[in-house]
């Protein structure tokens, strides 16, 4: 398959995970591969991965602790099984005292509670143990929110952690990989701007099309042999 063209700009997520999927073709064949998207605007991207390599698709529910009043600032993030990340250097700069951080973290937590029952109803989460885990969302700028998937991911025992994105900030890149075993990103770039910068369209992803992308991508299967990450 050739090298898809990747301008300055991606034209949608979709776009962009088929981007991401070329870049992710050494996975291509690995088993017990599991790809996971970050809500919302990571699935559409992990949709397009999970196709390519042929992997199942699910979510991992992870929410960015915002700063009150400045909510695209992160001091933070938690995710599913109660994991959370704090940026202590946002927290002392601002001097954001403990009850704040815990506000927030309720507000937060309600919300993973609410996707959760909305994108998976019944169906438990996936068993992680011993696999190779691909987690995917639509760009990095700080890197707080994936660093908290990475956590709760890493409390389960997989093989092997690989986060995917389509477009990062050079110091997302740089902490990610202190924690993941690898990082993938298709551009890395600096200044990073706004997220919505690398995409012509960036409207949001709705609940009802993580739903449908989900159930499509549950059925696709990776092989069973053992193989080294």
């Amino acid at each position: 398959m050739p090298a898809p063209v990747v301008s300055q700009r991606f034209f949608d997520r979709r776009a962009a995970g088929r981007a991401l999927a070329w870049a992710l073709s050494h996975y291509a064949g690995r088993p017990h591969l599991q790809v996971l998207a970050l809500p919302r605007g990571g699935v559409p991207v992990a949709y397009e991965v999970a196709q390519a390599l042929s992997a199942p698709l699910d979510v991992l529910l992870v929410r960015k602790l915002g700063v009150p009043g400045q909510v695209e600032l992160a001091m933070g993030a938690i995710a599913e099984q109660g994991a959370r990340v704090l940026n202590h250097d946002i927290i002392a700069e601002l001097n954001i005292p403990p009850h704040v951080i815990e506000e927030v973290t309720v507000l937060e937590q309600a919300e993973i509670e609410r996707r959760t029952r909305a994108y998976r109803g019944s169906n438990p989460p996936p068993e992680l143990h011993d696999k190779t885990v691909i987690l995917i969302d639509d760009g990095l700028a700080t890197g707080a929110t994936m660093h908290a998937a990475v956590t709760c991911v890493r409390l389960q025992h997989p093989r092997w952690i690989a986060v995917a994105v389509p477009v990062a900030s050079k110091a997302a890149v740089r902490m990610l990989r202190s924690v993941a075993d690898d990082v993938i990103a298709v551009m890395v770039v600096e200044p990073f701007y706004a997220l919505s910068y690398w995409y012509e369209d960036f409207s949001q992803t709705s609940d009802d099309e993580v739903r449908r992308l989900l159930q499509a991508g549950r059925s696709l299967s990776t092989p069973s042999s053992p193989k080294n990450a």
